[in-house]
């Protein structure tokens, strides 16, 4: 374990007690409302948590909040750290590598992303069945650390077993959720038209511009994934002649009450 992961870590654990997190959940751009769903919660900035830069996008918050949910002990992260900001991959995988040391076994990742497949309107939910990796970036480039498998295997990340049990809950609670292929690209440029024709070639049904970095790391930890897309709009030549973050936000917070109940179903039948 590199000293960055763990003074990291040693600072997170004294913040929260002897809280010890099961679930770690990745709050994206304009989903910081789940943190209102945590009971008993503390909440630790970012400026109290050595390596943790403070987050410079808005819609994310700089804070994890460790506490519970749905009875199940869970440690959030309210505020990506993403690539385009300058952070080298070191940084943008580090709240990942503190969960799993300190013993989250499960990651549920969200995010903000633009819709490709041209049945999606902006807020539907996208159940991430696998992923594309346009970024360039490969955050376990490097000396191998303690803890971490070599050479992952990425042929299934998105659990199979978190994935069935998702779409178990949509059906529950009658909320919509479609499932398909999410692409990571660098940023913060949104794509162009030609971009966009691109991706949809190779297969992907949404886009972002964050979620796969984790998620490799978490892999490469062994912990178990489970992705959930909010369509925020569509992307370049598909919907609104321009896009903007403001957009994103505001349908983000239309679908706040369909995500929260599908996350907190979700905890509750793990």
């Amino acid at each position: 374990m590199s000293d960055a992961i763990r003074e990291a870590a040693e600072a997170v654990r004294k913040a929260i007690g002897q809280r010890k997190p099961e679930v770690a959940i990745v709050f994206g751009s304009g989903l910081g409302f789940l943190g209102e769903e945590i009971a008993d919660a503390v909440h630790v900035p970012y400026a109290r948590i050595p390596g943790f830069p403070q987050p410079t996008v808005q819609g994310h918050a700089g804070e994890l909040i460790a506490g519970t949910l749905e009875g199940r002990a869970i440690i959030a992260q309210s505020g990506r750290f993403h690539m385009y900001e300058g952070h080298p991959d070191a940084v943008v995988a580090l709240p990942v590598r503190v969960f799993a040391t300190l013993g989250a076994g499960t990651l549920i990742v969200t995010n903000a992303a633009g819709g490709i497949r041209r049945t999606f309107r902006p807020g539907c939910l996208m159940l991430i069945a696998d992923h594309v990796n346009t970024t360039g970036r490969f955050p376990l480039a490097g000396p191998l650390l303690e803890g971490e498998e070599r050479f992952p295997d990425m042929s299934d990340p998105y659990d199979a077993g978190l994935r069935a049990l998702a779409r178990r809950v949509a059906a529950d609670e009658r909320i919509p959720l479609e499932e398909g292929t999410y692409a990571a690209t660098l940023g913060p440029s949104y794509e162009t038209k030609a971009e966009i024709e691109m991706l949809k070639r190779i297969g992907a049904d949404a886009v972002g511009m964050s979620t796969v970095p984790e998620v490799i790391v978490a892999r490469a930890r062994g912990m178990r994934c489970l992705g959930l897309s909010t369509v925020t709009n569509l992307a370049a030549g598909l919907g609104a002649p321009t896009l903007s973050h403001a957009e994103v936000l505001e349908t983000a917070n239309l679908v706040r009450g369909d995500l929260a109940r599908l996350v907190r179903g979700i905890v509750r039948n793990l």
